[in-house]
């Protein structure tokens, strides 16, 4: 799949206006990003493209690229999209070309994903990293996407949320499962069973590998969107690190597959967009438990 190159130009140009920019650019079919921020995680859409251009935070200050398939490319649309940025006093320039034809995942291997700790319990690593160090919870992946590796802030925060939760025994589903490496931790954490469901044939595919790379059983893996829930569950947990328009239009499929006093996390959203989740969440039953935040990206809870 070819992809497009985009650099831009915002003025002023800081790290909010940039986070800002990558909602804006992911809702309109961009799927990576390259970051002139000097940060820790990185900031990518929601891309299950084994092709995808994907990037951590670059290092030192450089140009804001953003990467979209050349097929999903709109000119109107975009221009749209930046027409109507939510920061009015910001000015957004770009400019366009042909991304360079490169194995992007060997890139991400050699140069940006590294072992990760979440909170000293849970280690996530590939399957070529050397000394890797044990932890209580130990998920080895076929990196072959970005998101789901464990380093973006909104994973992050939902292994955090599986880690301290007690999921001994209960029904769950990862909606929107990536890498799966959620499901795996769920499972891990005494499950009784995994539900995991991913749009993207690919997704599903480099779920089961990472499934059987950890030797963990009873999870099943489905091709397909929440229109698919209709036979699956109840779940006394749901797992949804999906982005803000896609949690809002499918939590209507969410709600009837939960338990009673079942709890629901979802993230894949900035602190801003808390508010118009949980309006949603509300008026369909749910009763909001509490929110977080890491690097301005949320990580909800609700029970029913």
């Amino acid at each position: 799949m070819k992809y497009l190159e985009f650099t831009f130009t915002t003025t002023p140009s800081d790290e909010t206006v940039h986070d800002i920019l990558s909602a804006v650019l992911a809702d309109v079919g961009f799927d990576s990003f390259v970051h002139p921020d000097a940060l820790d995680l990185p900031r990518v859409a929601e891309t299950d493209d084994p092709e995808a251009p994907v990037f951590a935070e670059a290092a030192t200050a450089g140009p804001f690229k953003a990467y979209i398939k050349r097929d999903l490319y709109d000119s109107g649309i975009l221009d749209a999209a930046l027409a109507d940025f939510p920061l009015p006093e910001v000015k957004v320039e770009y400019v366009m070309a042909e991304a360079e034809d490169k194995n992007w995942n060997e890139e991400w291997e050699k140069n940006y994903f590294q072992p990760l700790m979440v909170d000293g319990r849970c280690v996530i690593a590939g399957t070529f990293h050397k000394d890797v160090p044990q932890a209580e919870f130990n998920i080895t992946i076929n990196p072959q996407m970005s998101f789901g590796t464990g380093h973006h802030a909104t994973t992050s925060q939902m292994i955090s949320r599986l880690l301290e939760d007690d999921m001994t025994g209960r029904e769950v589903l990862d909606m929107g499962c990536g890498t799966s490496i959620l499901a795996i931790l769920a499972r891990m954490r005494g499950a009784a069973r995994c539900v995991a469901v991913d749009n993207d044939e690919w997704c599903v595919r480099n779920s089961e590998e990472n499934i059987a790379l950890n030797g963990v059983s009873g999870i099943e893996v489905y091709l397909g969107d929440a229109s698919t829930l209709a036979d699956k569950g109840p779940f006394d947990v749901i797992i949804a690190n999906i982005n803000r328009n896609i949690l809002l239009a499918d939590l209507q499929h969410y709600v009837p597959r939960m338990k009673a006093g079942g709890i629901i996390y979802m993230s894949g959203f900035y602190v801003e967009d808390v508010e118009k989740i949980c309006t949603e969440a509300e008026r369909l039953g749910l009763h909001f438990e509490n929110a977080r935040e890491q690097n301005r990206w949320a990580c909800v809870k609700f029970s029913k």
